[in-house]
């Protein structure tokens, strides 16, 4: 079954690599999906794929990278994204 979700990650997350890690993990695990920066200095993903790998994700998002500090992460239902199995920087 595939399942894809929006997640917003809260905390230091921006400016300490977030994004590209995030990038690199999401394409391991063969997630499809994008990760952006949002203005209130949080970062903004879609992941899809299989719902254990996207869960998987979603618990892994709280380690970040060695920089980052996440506070928090709040997951909803996505609709699949356009672009498929590849994360993408959006700006």
């Amino acid at each position: 079954m595939i399942r894809s979700v929006n997640v917003i990650i809260a905390g230091r997350v921006q400016r300490v690599g977030y994004r590209h890690w995030v990038d690199r993990h999401a394409r391991r695990m063969g997630l499809g999906g994008w990760v952006r920066n949002l203005q209130d200095g949080s970062v903004e993903a879609v992941f899809s794929g299989s719902a254990k790998k996207v869960q998987d994700m979603i618990e892994l998002c709280f380690e970040g990278p060695s920089l980052a500090k996440v506070i928090d992460i709040t997951a909803s239902p996505a609709a699949p994204p356009t672009e498929t199995g590849v994360i993408l920087y959006r700006d």
